[in-house]
């Protein structure tokens, strides 16, 4: 379902608020791997807000991801003081993991793998002599 142009510009500061947050809480660097925002979806009536976060060279995302979860009370309290003056009320906050990052190396491996399967064919069709 395509979002509104209210939804988006919701979105887009809520994604804002919540990186400067997470930059200022220490969140974006942890465990020497990086997590981010990728994107933001708020609902139709603006009263939740699904939040997926790329997590770059982070061993146990599951586990980084349960504990962002188990403050998310406390990242409401502090993204309801950033947008106050914006927002009547303050979304509801859920984290998700976003895999897309995963999708892309892993599509990245296998064209990789395509090209060189087809590099070494074409050398051992050049390599063999014509009848």
């Amino acid at each position: 379902m395509e979002e509104n142009k209210r939804q988006k510009q919701v979105g887009q500061l809520l994604n804002e608020e919540m990186s400067s947050i997470f930059q200022k809480e220490g969140i974006n660097i942890v465990e020497g791997g990086m997590v981010s925002i990728t994107k933001v979806m708020v609902t139709p009536d603006l009263l939740e807000a699904r939040i997926y976060l790329s997590f770059y060279q982070i061993k146990d995302v599951t586990g980084l991801l349960s504990k962002i979860r188990e403050r998310t009370g406390e990242w409401r309290k502090l993204l309801g003081l950033q947008v106050r003056n914006q927002l009547r009320r303050i979304p509801q906050l859920t984290f998700y993991a976003d895999d897309t990052l995963d999708h892309v190396s892993k599509m990245d491996e296998i064209f990789k793998q395509i090209n060189e399967d087809r590099k070494a064919r074409e050398a051992s069709e050049a390599s063999e002599p014509n009848e």
